[in-house]
């Protein structure tokens, strides 16, 4: 990977580029200038969710760029209340008039349904992913995934899909490399996307980062996205800084030597966000 644009292909034989630009936290208000600015700076990837509440904004920020949308991958997320097979469906479309898009390049289950809250939450998951399948073919999608699923959130699906999960957005930085889900997914041929690299602030705290930004001659965001795009994940780092949002892409003319990706690897408690897929209250 070589620029922001490179891609990585995914297992349906489309691509994603190797670094997205996230918008989770980004007030409506600031959503526009937000993405328009990172699509000036270069970034080609956008994510957003319902969740979020900027769907439209940045809808918006897509129609006023200069940018082609078939140049623009964009990404987003149903929302937890949206899930069953209608509901998904009718969830979508009402992204896509949001979006101001006749199609999603990427769209998502934010999070998975799990036993705390319903004793079906298998079969939940599952009537949604039945939805995603039938967008999917119906084209309104150009590739279905998930988003913090662990391994038996993935494996309920695995056993009974006919479209296997692209990808799998998780909370990924130093301190938190999750990696039985990271390998679980590797197994299945899923591709990792990683939300709050930069973890979630706190990670500008820690000592090692510190020592290892002055070491490079880098910021330490720098060093926290040029380490998950070592690992091959696609790092989403938000900004609503025109200037950090550009340093934030200037991730390509250097690389963090093996001693250095180790002892970022051994990071505890550098900035978990505290969202657990197990204990999610929504």
């Amino acid at each position: 990977m070589n620029t922001i644009q490179d891609r990585i292909p995914l297992s349906n034989g489309t691509s994603i580029p190797c670094v997205g630009f996230g918008t989770w936290k980004t007030p409506a208000a600031e959503a526009t200038s937000a993405v328009l600015a990172a699509l000036e700076a270069g970034y080609r990837h956008i994510d957003t969710a319902t969740a979020y509440g900027n769907e439209q904004a940045v809808g918006e920020a897509l129609r006023q760029s200069k940018v082609s949308r078939e140049d623009i991958f964009l990404t987003t997320k149903l929302w937890n209340p949206d899930q069953g097979y209608e509901t998904t469906l009718s969830a979508c479309d009402k992204s896509l008039s949001a979006l101001q898009t006749d199609y999603i390049d990427l769209y998502l289950i934010h999070w998975p349904h799990d036993r705390k809250y319903f004793d079906d939450w298998q079969q939940k998951n599952l009537e949604t992913w039945r939805a995603f399948e039938e967008l999917y073919k119906a084209g309104k999608v150009r590739a279905i995934g998930l988003s913090n699923f662990r391994p038996r959130h993935i494996e309920n699906i695995r056993q009974n899909c006919d479209i296997m999960p692209m990808v799998d957005q998780i909370e990924f930085h130093p301190g938190m490399p999750q990696e039985e889900t990271v390998a679980f997914c590797r197994a299945c041929d899923m591709v990792i996307e990683g939300w709050s690299p930069l973890g979630s602030g706190r990670i500008f705290d820690v000592p090692e980062m510190q020592t290892l930004a002055e070491k490079y001659g880098k910021s330490i965001a720098q060093i926290c996205l040029r380490w998950a795009v070592q690992h091959g994940v696609v790092p989403l780092p938000k900004s609503v800084t025109p200037s950090r949002i550009r340093q934030n892409a200037e991730i390509f003319d250097f690389s963090l030597d093996a001693s250095d990706m180790s002892l970022l690897d051994g990071l505890t408690a550098c900035g978990w966000s505290g969202l657990d897929p197990d204990d999610l209250v929504y």
